[in-house]
């Protein structure tokens, strides 16, 4: 199962008023795109390819019917195919999702830059961003509010370390300031080099429920998988189950010792080359091709609408934030 990587909760609080937890949620690596998984026990998510062509606000496409959301589709596809030619080309579908996954990018950051730094400052310290986002919360405090907790629920005190921890991480010249730049690898960490094993620990801070460092056969499937009962009370294991069992002893686990290490971690959540605009592109194609001439009209597309509107590259959502006609 290509999970499209799980991040955690940090910098969830950035969103935030503080003292307010929200709720988790994975993120996804090469994902500002969105937060579904490509793939769902094993089989194909549609509600990925939702936020690969619709962008940060895709929900909004599901509220219309689909005779609307067909012809704002029609719209969103004259402007991506640049050369007026009437087909969409794979690298035309590619620069268009690439264009839409920078623009949440730049405008999340924008957001969060403009609400943690209204007076528009070089840089901002940590101590501001701490006592905006987090009050007067000291470590104390929030670690009474863990005791509280339930097994499955993720702490102020979780949250806190690690925004501490990402922050540190994104701040190259170690003044405990962060600049606009530093500022958007801190929020984007899925996309600075630099950034890669703060991504790895808190993914394997998920995962490894026993903290030993490793993540277990048990533990990679338990964060997928909990399990059902049958009508005989006999648990059954579905087939995805069974896949991903295979995935980690044939892929996952290089070394063989039933375990994945902080590089196994990587290598699975970070797979090297990986290039998800190439990849969202050759599989929006492929559902659509009709005639498999590897490029798409118009019709092709509308025909197989629901995929595309379940999909990051019309960025409809962002379209009508910007108040653009339809």
């Amino acid at each position: 199962m290509f999970l499209k990587i799980l991040i955690g909760f940090s910098v969830l609080a950035t969103a935030i008023p503080k003292q307010v937890i929200p709720d988790g949620e994975h993120h996804v690596l090469n994902k500002d795109a969105g937060s579904k998984d490509h793939y769902v026990h094993s089989q194909h998510n549609p509600a990925y390819d939702h936020e690969a062509f619709l962008g940060e606000e895709a929900k909004t496409f599901d509220q219309l019917s689909p005779e609307e959301s067909t012809r704002r589709l029609g719209i969103i596809v004259d402007k991506i195919d640049k050369d007026n030619d009437g087909y969409v080309t794979q690298e035309e579908l590619k620069d268009w999702i690439m264009y839409t996954q920078q623009r949440y990018i730049r405008d999340n950051v924008e957001r969060q830059w403009k609400s943690h730094n209204p007076t528009g400052k070089e840089k901002f310290t940590w101590t501001e961003y701490k006592d905006m986002v987090y009050g007067d919360m000291d470590e104390r405090d929030a670690a009474e509010k863990q005791d509280n907790k339930t097994d499955d629920s993720f702490s102020y005190i979780q949250m806190f370390k690690r925004d501490r921890r990402r922050w540190t991480a994104a701040d190259l010249d170690g003044d405990d300031a962060l600049t606009k730049e530093e500022f958007t690898a801190f929020l984007h960490a899925e996309d600075a080099e630099h950034m890669k094993d703060v991504i790895v620990l808190e993914t394997m801070e998920d995962i490894d429920k026993d903290e030993d460092g490793k993540i277990s056969l048990a533990e990679y499937i338990g964060d997928m998988y909990r399990g059902e009962e049958g009508e005989e009370g006999e648990e059954e294991e579905p087939e995805w189950v069974k896949n991903e069992k295979e995935q980690f002893s044939l892929y996952r686990d290089k070394d063989g010792d039933g375990f994945l290490n902080a590089d196994e971690v990587k290598t699975w959540i970070i797979p090297a080359e990986f290039d998800h605009a190439e990849a969202e592109s050759r599989h929006l194609i492929y559902e659509a091709d009709t005639d498999a001439d590897h490029k798409l009209t118009k019709n092709e597309i509308l025909e197989k609408y629901d995929i595309f509107v379940g999909s990051q590259a019309t960025d409809f959502g962002e379209a009508l934030a910007r108040h653009e006609e339809f």
